[in-house]
């Protein structure tokens, strides 16, 4: 339904509870990629990639109107031989892993992924969500040509969670072990 240019949803602007209500599921969520940061091991980021960086949350209001949080580990963004673990958490669209390879990475183009529920991601840069996300630039099927066109390598997987806190962060932690141990 389209909305009236003129019309203010006044219910909404003076609901008093939505507002503290998305702020306690952020701080929840945000601790729980703290936990799950806390939780890994530097030592195992440095065997899979020498030149690891360690782990850096971020947070921000506004990718599409919506409010994310990151979780970066291993931080080498290099189009060449980088490597970088990415935990998405985009409020309204759900939580997402990502894994960027440089296109000369030992571990590139990294295609057992296929075999767990993995997307080839085809967008023109690593960072354009709405583009991988929204609109589908990806595949479950990439090809040698997608390889080969590509200027970095980057999978994806949504992550369906449910439960309390515990169990999120078990799920997540159950992915990164899987991922890491692919890379290693």
């Amino acid at each position: 339904m389209a909305e009236e240019p003129n019309y203010l949803d006044l219910e909404l602007w003076l609901d008093q509870q939505i507002i503290p209500r998305q702020n306690r599921l952020k701080a929840k969520f945000w601790e729980i990629l703290n936990e799950v940061a806390n939780s890994i091991d530097s030592t195992s980021l440095l065997k899979v990639h020498p030149e690891s960086r360690g782990v850096k949350l971020t947070k921000g209001n506004d990718l599409l109107g919506y409010p994310y949080q990151v979780l970066d580990i291993i931080r080498d963004f290099d189009f060449n031989n980088g490597l970088n673990i990415r935990l998405l958490n985009w409020f309204g669209h759900g939580l997402f892993l990502f894994v960027q390879l440089g296109t000369s990475h030992p571990k590139a183009p990294l295609a057992p992924l296929l075999d767990d529920n993995w997307l080839y991601d085809t967008s023109s840069s690593p960072w354009d969500y709405p583009e991988i996300l929204l609109n589908g630039s990806c595949s479950s099927s990439p090809t040698a040509s997608d390889y080969e066109h590509s200027n970095f390598h980057q999978w994806h997987k949504s992550i369906q969670v449910s439960g309390d806190k515990l169990s999120i962060e078990d799920k997540i932690s159950d992915e990164l072990k899987k991922l890491i141990h692919l890379l290693s």
